[in-house]
């Protein structure tokens, strides 16, 4: 029964690499019939309700858990991550912004060692240093292009990710959360400042095109209430540092749907410099893999 689960819980894992990877041209594509902050505010308002929708079905409270921490992290994760991702892509390919924004761990690493004061370990410093010089990579050449704040955009998203993810690590070792109720909260709290953004910035009306409606719906139902259940299941399941390994294999999915799809071919330095920040965030997983794993037997 337990290797049975395992395995459903590694297919979880593939399907939601396939589906956060691919939204990436979803999200691309959909920008093409709306304004950033237009798509970025309906996403997460119904994709929090679809979240709620979740809790109605498992007959669980709706009332939130921790509310002030709620309010900070919505506007971290949702506000800030979600709204610099939409931002980002307006002038940036879908896979490069993919990449950029899981510099997440490392941002995670270098934060939790200034303030947490926790220690880096052998292989996180060459993983840092790969993101470091994959990061120099990307951005070369350096020009004042929309192209160069696209990718501080993404880069930006990657920190307030990370510092979001290093709060909630925080939250949950104090007490026990409900992760989907949390989430559902979240979003749905940090898409109140992005709804006041549209309003106040888009200067033109949302195109509500087939390919816009169906963006849409993508990243309500797969990219909101169906992908965090596969996350939450796998988490449940697997140790953290092997579910870690699910959400490595998501950039490079958006890399090759963006090239597939969108044709967006790299330069050599940006190509380059993808290939060392995917290499850091491998070596950044699989010693956290081995140990849980060794730890749980």
């Amino acid at each position: 029964m337990a290797y049975a689960k395992r395995h459903l819980a590694f297919l979880a894992l593939v399907a939601l690499a396939i589906i956060w990877g691919y939204n990436w041209v979803v999200m691309k594509v959909a920008l093409r019939d709306a304004p950033p902050f237009d798509f970025a505010a309906l996403r997460s308002f119904f994709g929090a309700m679809s979240l709620f929708l979740v809790l109605i079905l498992q007959r669980k409270s709706l009332k939130p858990q921790v509310f002030p921490e709620t309010v900070l992290f919505g506007l971290l994760q949702t506000t800030g991550v979600i709204g610099l991702i939409h931002w980002a892509l307006v002038g940036g390919g879908a896979g490069k912004i993919a990449v950029l924004n899981y510099t997440m761990p490392f941002w995670a690493l270098l934060f939790a060692w200034i303030f947490l004061k926790e220690r880096l370990h052998g292989k996180q410093w060459f993983s840092v240093g790969f993101a470091f010089v994959g990061l120099l990579l990307v951005l070369l050449p350096l020009s004042l292009t929309s192209d160069l704040l696209s990718k501080g955009l993404g880069i930006l998203s990657g920190i307030c990710w990370a510092i979001s993810a290093i709060l909630l690590k925080r939250l949950t070792q104090k007490q026990p959360i409900d992760l989907v109720s949390f989430t559902a909260w979240q979003m749905l709290i940090g898409s109140i400042p992005l709804i006041l953004i549209a309003l106040t910035v888009s200067n033109q009306p949302v195109q509500w095109t087939g390919s816009f409606i169906a963006a849409l719906l993508y990243n309500i139902v797969p990219g909101s209430a169906i992908a965090w259940l596969l996350w939450f299941y796998a988490l449940r399941q697997l140790p953290t540092g092997a579910a870690s390994l699910g959400t490595l294999a998501v950039p490079v999915v958006g890399v090759f749907a963006a090239r597939i799809q969108l044709a967006e071919i790299p330069s050599v330095s940006e190509s380059i410099g993808i290939v060392f920040i995917l290499l850091a965030l491998l070596l950044n997983a699989i010693p956290g893999r081995i140990t849980k794993t060794s730890a749980k037997v």
